[in-house]
This record gives structure tokens, sequence and C-alpha cells, in this order.
């Protein structure tokens, strides 16, 4: 069972997150972007601060620094995951990263304050400021007291904010509680967003969760539709005598991708049978054991 720990008060150190994005931005705006910036995050961090002073700032930003996407290298990324892991800003844009700098400017020794203000501004945010308040999540301080904002964000009918909490984001996989988790993973596939780009799926899988979506597909396949590839990944670890028929439907499609799925889901499984199945398919087992054939690479083929 996953054991989420509400424990911890600092997902990433405060001062080297606000290093590394403000490096970030200096790339990626202009000097005059900066100057207001850092003049808005001194003003937060000053004990005479009012409310006011965030909200304002918060929703100036992109006016100051722009909009444009952060041009991002692969050390960038590296670095992003030894600060917090499973951080991967690769998609956020200059204001994102602004909006987060100011959240991590307050002062976050009082939790209740903290989240409070938090709070307000998830309330009261537009859709590019929700997209910076749930992609701020790894890194902002008191973690387990955004569990249920996280929660929401799963609900949202906004693509873009959707993605934002969902894609590339390990705070749902650290703190959501197993029914949210589960949720996630079933809507990303009902809106057809990419599975693959979802942070902690193996270390999440639940037995639930592999009931929900073996469900979900023969609802597909009753209806005539087709159903994603990427859905088997969860499932994998959970095969059993309930749903192997549903990975020999897999290997006797004519969708190439379809039978990758089922094998890189029998590699996954201890279930005798499953495991056998993929010995009938030694060209796949082949692909898999080589690292030719991952999910990455099922997910990036199934939206393609």
């Amino acid at each position: 069972m996953f054991i989420l720990n509400y424990t911890i008060v600092y997902q990433a150190d405060i001062n080297t997150s606000k290093t590394f994005l403000k490096e970030l931005l200096e790339r990626n705006t202009t000097v005059q972007g900066i100057e207001w910036l850092t003049k808005k995050m001194d003003q937060l961090a000053s004990e005479d601060a009012k409310d006011k002073d965030l909200y304002l700032a918060f929703s100036a930003a992109p006016r100051f620094v722009g909009k444009e996407k952060l041009r991002i290298t692969e050390a960038d990324l590296e670095q992003a995951n030894t600060i917090r892991k499973g951080f991967n800003p690769s998609r956020w844009t200059a204001d994102q990263a602004a909006r987060t700098l100011l959240l991590l400017s307050l002062p976050a020794q009082d939790a209740d304050a903290f989240a409070k203000k938090l709070e307000t501004l998830f309330s009261t945010a537009d859709m590019g400021e929700l997209v910076a308040l749930y992609g701020s999540l790894p890194l902002l301080p008191h973690p387990a007291s955004f569990k249920k904002r996280a929660a929401e964000g799963v609900r949202t009918n906004m693509g873009d904010v959707y993605e934002a909490v969902a894609l590339e984001n390990p705070y749902p996989a650290d703190y959501m509680e197993e029914e949210a988790w589960n949720q996630l993973l079933l809507k990303t596939l009902f809106v057809a967003k990419p599975l693959y780009r979802i942070y902690g799926i193996e270390a999440r899988s639940n037995a639930e969760l592999a009931r929900m979506l073996t469900d979900y597909a023969h609802e597909r396949w009753a209806a005539g539709r087709p159903v994603s590839p990427e859905l088997w990944r969860p499932v994998g670890p959970y095969i059993n005598e309930t749903n192997i028929q549903d990975i020999e439907k897999l290997f006797s499609q004519p969708n190439e991708v379809e039978r990758e799925a089922a094998a890189l889901a029998c590699a996954q499984s201890s279930y005798k049978p499953a495991k056998e199945l993929l010995e009938a398919h030694p060209d796949l087992k082949q692909k898999v054991e080589s690292g030719e054939l991952n999910w990455s690479l099922i997910g990036s083929k199934a939206l393609a």
C-alpha cells in the first residue's frame, strides 16, 4: 500500500527553488521584468506585506515578464529533478515561473496563514493563474494542505488547468488519496490526454484502479470504441484470472501498439498465465527486455 506522508513541511529547499526559477526567468524575460519581480518578491517577504500585495502582483505578472514558453535545457531538467524529484517545468511559461516565485517568497512558518492566502488565490483565479497555482504544488511548503485543491483540479473542465495538475506534476502521486488518484488516471484516459506524462504511475497503481480501468475498457469495447493501449499500464501488476482474457484479446489485435501494450503489461505481472503469454510472443518479449519497448513509446504512438 502506498503510504502518504503528511509530516513534510518543505518538499524542496525554498531558496534553491527560487534561485533556479529566477535563473530560468533571466534567460526568458527582460531586465525590466526581473527588476519588477525582484521588487515584488522582496515586498511579499516583508513583515509589512499585505494580502492585496500578493493578489495584485500575482495578477500583474504576465504584463511584466510575458507569457513565452521557457527555453529549458536537459541540464535544467536534471537540476529541477534534484531540487524536487519529479519536478518538471519543461512546459512552463515565464508568467508561471514568476507567479511561483511570488508564492515561494511568502512567509511560510504559519501553515494555516500560508494555506489561507493560497486558498484565496485558488478561489478567485482565472485560467492562467490556476495553471500556475497547480503547477507550483510540488514546490510549495506544507504540501498536505493542498490535497483537496488538487483533487478539485482533477474535476475541472478546463484542459490547460487539468494538464497543470495531472501531467508532469509529482504532487498527485505523492499526496493524493487513492480515490482521487484513481479518478485522475481514469479521467486522463477519458479526455484523451497522455498517460505517460503522469508521474508515479507504477508507485501508485492499485487493485481498485486496475478494476476501474478494465471496466472502462469493457464499456468502450461494447460501444465499438477504441481503448487507449496506455490503459493497460496500471493494470499490468494486477493481471489475474478475471482480466487475463482482456490481455489475450490485446495480443490477438491487428494493431501492433495494442500487442506491444499487452507485452509490457505481462512483463509487469507476476501472474503465471501472464508470464506464459509473454513467452508465447518472443519477439515482443525481446523488445521489452532490451528496453526497445516502453510505456513512453506506447503513449507517443497512441496519440500520434
